[in-house]
Order: C-alpha cells, then structure tokens, then sequence
C-alpha cells in the first residue's frame, strides 16, 4: 500500500493560505457545493483500503474517510464533480443527491474509482447508474476502459481530454 494526500504539511500550508476544514458539505456559491465527507450508503463500494495513515501516532488502514466532492446545482439537475471517488462514485452522488435535494442527475465527472473493479461492485454500480437515468457521463482516470464500456449501458459515455468544455444550462 502506498501513500497519498499533500505533499505538504497542514501547517506549511497555512503559513501561505487560510485554510477551511469541514467534515460537512461547504457550499461555495449558490450553486456550487463541496461535500464534506461522503457517507458510505452501499456496502459494494468504498470498502477497500487503498494504502495507510497515521492517526495519533498509530498507523490503520486508509480507507479515504476524507474523500469528497463537488456538485454544481444547474437548472436541469446535478453535475457531479468527482476526484478519485475513493468512496465510491454511486455513494458520492447518493450524498450529493441529499445535500442538494435533487434526484436529477445530468453528467458525472471525473475518476470514479474503477480500475479492475469485482463483477459484483461493476454490476451493482451499473444498476444504481440505470436508475439515475442520466443523458451523459464522463469518467477518466481510475477508470478502465472495460468499466467504462459496462457504464455505457446506463447512459452515453464521454471522452474527457486537456481542454475539454463543458457547458451546462
């Protein structure tokens, strides 16, 4: 297991930036939410540790307790924004659906943390993306291209490259 998060210590940080720490959802703008922590609703995702961490002196199992996201509130429904989505994609827009109070869903963006996925997690996933109903969806890194061709079969699935625009209205 290997080793993730800042480069830099919270305090070096800090001697360069106001820091704002939350376990609860930030909203940003109107529209604009970070997450805080995600809740793990489904026990076929975010159940794997990916490394270690050191709490109290004591080092455990990482399971990305801190892992988080962004959801833009567009008239039409939500856009996800996802990092590496170590707690699971379904569980971070299930989460977002509630902070928002939106069950619309249009695009899902970013790493969804499915990268030689188990059938059962692949499978269980797909189901959960079906019932959204969404147009569209955007995974990239942490996504292999046989977990990207099963998420084809819950909605249309878009290359994500430098320079991509997106526009939602």
């Amino acid at each position: 297991m290997g080793e993730i998060g800042s480069l830099f210590s919270e305090q070096k940080i800090q001697m360069h930036f106001a820091t704002h720490t939350s376990i609860e959802p930030v909203w940003l703008t109107e529209n604009m939410v970070l997450l805080g922590e995600i809740p793990r609703y489904f026990d076929f995702e975010g159940k794997e540790a990916i490394g270690t961490v050191e709490r109290n002196g004591e080092e455990s199992d990482d399971f990305v307790i801190d892992d988080t996201a962004l959801a833009y509130r567009s008239p039409n429904g939500l856009v996800i924004i996802v990092g590496c989505a170590h707690s699971g994609i379904c569980n971070i827009v299930e989460y977002a659906k509630q902070v928002c109070g939106d069950e619309r869903i249009i695009d899902i963006i970013g790493g969804f943390h499915l990268q030689n996925p188990s059938k059962e997690q692949m499978e269980q996933t797909v189901e959960y993306m079906k019932g959204l109903r969404l147009p569209i969806m955007h995974p990239c890194h942490c996504t292999d291209f046989s977990s990207k061709v099963a998420l084809s079969r819950a909605a249309s699935v878009q290359e994500v490259g430098v320079g991509l625009r997106l526009q939602y209205e």
